[in-house]
């Protein structure tokens, strides 16, 4: 049984601005540097040339522990954002994060774990900010998951609850003893005899939270943060969309949705592969 907290809009995390984000574009982008409009354009980009290989270095350096590199790409022609994007794809994992001021962060994954496109936009829809960030988790997702309530607050379970008061306890108890590096705590409904009233009880009493992210694969993983600070719902889904493993976890961004060390620097390999085949 799923307590729900990622079906309600799974698919909403990715909207009309990240669809493409967890398609895996690889292909195109070799077709798209390898054609004669992709020649022209790295001909006519020398600030992508030049930015790919401290994109390389930031990969080699970055720790995953540690708050993202981010490189601003304001001031970038359609021609330069173009052939950044066809440089870098779209891979599997795309978030968004609701921010407090109403906007929102889109991110999307490369195709190279690790590299990361986060563009802001206010509540009207503009954008406001567009870079890349190379990290294990873009920190616009630990900041909207920061905003989450640091308490949690039992009432009274509903007539049919017979596990949900119990697991609260634990999970409270989890969120006040977590501090960063500490491991994860996990607790696996697909395990636990739940009914629906304790689905449903749990579920309002963590509430929503701001951040969304999908990990599409052989399957899909789907990772949201909770209104309870520190509790994210991470669910496994088979190809036919039906849950396989649903969890809670207390503590950092689940490793789902994360880039782990040698993630980076194998994307820093691959990388200065493409750099060495099409910009020099």
């Amino acid at each position: 049984m799923t307590t729900g907290f990622c079906s309600a809009a799974a698919e909403d995390v990715s909207g009309p601005s990240l669809s493409g984000a967890v398609n895996g574009l690889s292909g195109h982008r070799r077709t798209a540097l390898d054609s004669a409009d992709g020649a022209e354009a790295i001909a006519r980009c020398p600030r992508v040339a030049a930015l790919l290989p401290l994109l390389a270095t930031a990969l080699d350096t970055q720790d995953p522990a540690k708050p993202g590199q981010l490189f601003d790409l304001a001031g970038l022609d359609a021609t330069e954002l173009a052939l950044i994007a066809d440089v870098t794809g779209e891979g599997e994992v795309a978030a968004t994060v609701a921010l407090p001021d109403g906007g929102i962060a889109q991110i999307a994954e490369s195709v190279m774990a690790g590299l990361w496109r986060v563009r802001f936009v206010d509540r009207d829809g503009r954008l406001v900010a567009d870079c890349l960030e190379v990290s294990a988790i873009p920190e616009a997702v630990r900041q909207g998951a920061a905003t989450a309530r640091p308490e949690l607050a039992i009432g009274t379970p509903p007539e049919g609850a017979m596990n949900a008061l119990p697991v609260l306890a634990e999970i409270r108890e989890r969120m006040a003893a977590w501090a960063p590096g500490l491991p994860q705590h996990t607790i696996t409904f697909s395990l636990l005899p739940m009914t629906e009233a304790d689905t449903a009880f749990i579920r309002e009493t963590l509430g929503e939270g701001a951040v969304r992210i999908v990990s599409r694969g052989y399957g899909s993983c789907r990772v949201f943060s909770t209104g309870a600070r520190h509790v994210w719902s991470v669910q496994y889904f088979n190809t036919s969309d039906a849950v396989v493993l649903d969890t809670l976890e207390i503590g950092d961004v689940p490793a789902a949705a994360c880039a782990a060390a040698e993630d980076l620097r194998e994307s820093a390999e691959r990388l200065r592969q493409i750099e060495e085949a099409y910009f020099k």
